[in-house]
């Protein structure tokens, strides 16, 4: 079963629920959090762009100009990516102590897989999944 964290607003591209990444971004580039939280969100975020991989691609088209089309895949994080999981709940502390509401769902049918590595797989969702 694959697992995300989203949180109550659609992505402009995918429809999705949006993935807690941008939000994290938006935090610390804001002036909202609080000085407590500033320094170990900057920490999870390096650890994260040390340690999970960004995909080359989220979608599936084999074209030319595939990095120009809308973005479709969704990251989920695998569940064997233990080490991930619990960052990524570190993560969601801070941005729920912070105003932000974070679910977690989950899968066993993400769709076209475009990108796969130890701990993640990204897929664009079946027609008519929006998870």
């Amino acid at each position: 079963m694959l697992l995300r964290f989203v949180l109550p607003r659609s992505h402009p591209d995918t429809g999705a629920e949006e993935g807690i990444f941008g939000a994290a971004y938006e935090l610390r580039e804001g002036t909202l959090i609080s000085i407590s939280d500033r320094d170990p969100l900057e920490g999870l975020l390096a650890w994260f762009r040390a340690n999970l991989a960004v995909p080359q691609r989220f979608n599936t088209s084999k074209s030319k100009g595939y990095y120009r089309k809308k973005t479709a895949g969704i990251s989920w994080l695998k569940p064997t990516a233990t080490e991930h999981i619990a960052k990524m709940r570190e993560l969601i502390a801070i941005l729920e102590r912070n105003g932000y509401q974070v679910s977690q769902v989950t899968t066993d049918r993400p769709g076209y897989i475009v990108f796969e590595d130890d701990h993640q797989v990204v897929a664009e969702p079946f027609r008519g999944d929006q998870r």
